[in-house]
């Protein structure tokens, strides 16, 4: 039986044989009994083992060391210690042996440590908590897209444009490096032309926005960015839906709508696991999540924030100006003067991406972030560009070769409407649910600068 079942189950199976397979995570031999600390995986619950000389195996269980695999027959009996429920064994089997050497001892481990044993991480109380909630907060965003009726896009991975313009992407090419000189000549290459790994999937979601109406992406997008710092990788998970006969206004409906569902499901559905992190983690993380769940979240032009951080009596360190981006001090000023969320939205055109939709005033464009307490930007988006000659204009202002992205102006050609959609990281997000403040340790197998290990 699976740990998971027992629990939710567990004073139905009083007094009742049942058998179990899982690993040892702590063993406490005494002279004539033991107690073993058991985990099959499928529940951030454990179950206390105790055995005693009946068995008929005794000396051999006692020297069993963590990490070994064994399958467990006993019954489920009331506990006299700080659990409620524990097993008696009637017979302990060995499936799995594990030496002494086992880097993943009962002992409190630094994150440094068990990055360097990524392969084995998973095993400890903090990443069984970590991926339990990546996998719940995965499904609680398809689950709210799938049952409001998107269709879910799976975006190329390789691509010959680049949608935001940074040029900060990884090359893909079957041409012998090793062996070329000068500029190389791609005609040649596997695909004809220049072609790299995606930033997102935003460009290609619209051409199906544009079929269904509301579809959405959800899957691994790449950045050649040299940085180290908490919140940047070179490989992460992005949620980027897009919606036709959709305004700004309409965007940020669903962006507020969704995350509230996502957190509240969490909340419901790994509610042992947040309790982990509240204690050990951040302090408040609960609390938080509640709040936000319950916000009323605000919503300001980018001017008015800057006039807001300018008035602030606050010694900037780096000074809000108008027409630039904010920084992380500015959002966190922000969602506190307002008590909570905000999105900030009609940004200054000249620091933001070619698609997005141009306001009248020629100088700003309908494109929102949204900022929340105690982590700062957490989603983006925009209006898209349904202007034709509008978006070709942008373009060539950004010295960008309208031809090569034929195919995106023609959706304006062909029936074009007015759409929006926006994107979330979905690490960030999970840095946000568990208070795990690096990205490192919310990604299974994390890829940045220097690093792409098993």
């Amino acid at each position: 039986m699976d740990l998971r079942d027992l629990f939710l189950n567990i004073k139905d199976c009083v007094d009742k044989e049942i058998k179990v397979e899982g690993w040892i995570r702590n063993h406490r031999d005494q002279k004539t009994f033991g107690f073993i600390d058991f985990s099959d995986g499928t529940t951030f619950e454990h179950l206390q083992i105790v055995y005693d000389e009946l068995l008929e195996n005794f000396d051999e269980v006692r020297k069993l060391l963590v990490g070994s695999a064994i399958e467990v027959v006993g019954k489920i009996m009331p506990s006299a210690g700080k659990q409620d429920y524990e097993m008696h064994a009637i017979s302990i089997k060995l499936l799995g042996d594990c030496p002494e050497d086992y880097p993943i001892q009962p002992k409190r481990h630094t994150r440094e440590f068990l990055r360097e044993q990524a392969y084995l991480r998973p095993r400890t109380n903090l990443f069984q908590a970590v991926f339990r909630v990546r996998s719940i907060a995965a499904y609680a965003i398809h689950k709210y897209f799938q049952d409001r009726g998107y269709v879910y896009f799976h975006a190329p991975l390789i691509t010959a444009s680049d949608c935001e313009g940074a040029g900060e992407m990884f090359q893909v090419t079957t041409l012998p490096l090793d062996k070329l000189k000068g500029e190389p000549d791609y005609s040649k290459d596997f695909f004809g032309k220049m072609t790299n790994l995606t930033v997102s999937g935003q460009l290609e979601a619209e051409t199906f926005a544009l079929a269904f109406k509301k579809t959405y992406t959800f899957g691994p997008t790449f950045r050649a960015e040299n940085s180290n710092t908490k919140t940047h990788a070179s490989e992460f998970w992005m949620i980027e839906p897009e919606i036709a006969f959709c305004d700004l206004e309409g965007d940020m409906n669903i962006m507020e709508d969704m995350l509230k569902y996502i957190v509240n499901y969490v909340l419901e559905h790994a509610p042992k696991e947040i309790d982990f992190f509240d204690t050990f983690v951040e302090k408040g993380l609960k609390e938080k999540l509640e709040k936000l769940v319950k916000s009323h979240f605000t919503r300001i032009d980018h001017e008015e924030a800057i006039t807001i951080l300018k008035n602030a009596d606050v010694k900037w360190e780096f000074a809000p100006e108008y027409g630039e981006d904010i920084a992380k001090e500015h959002e966190k000023y922000l969602t506190e003067y307002f008590n909570g969320p905000v999105f900030i939205k009609n940004w200054p055109k000249d620091i933001k991406a070619f698609y997005m939709k141009q306001n009248p005033d020629g100088k700003t464009v309908a494109a929102v972030d949204l900022e929340v307490p105690g982590a700062g930007e957490l989603m983006g988006g925009s209006q898209r560009e349904e202007n034709y000659d509008k978006l070709v204009t942008r373009m060539k202002e950004l010295n960008m070769d309208p031809a090569s992205m034929d195919w995106y102006l023609n959706l304006r050609k062909y029936g074009g409407c007015v759409h929006s959609g926006f994107g979330m990281g979905f690490e960030r997000l999970l840095i946000y649910l568990t208070g795990v403040d690096n990205i490192r340790d919310v990604i299974p197998y994390p890829r940045t600068p220097k690093n792409c290990e098993f």
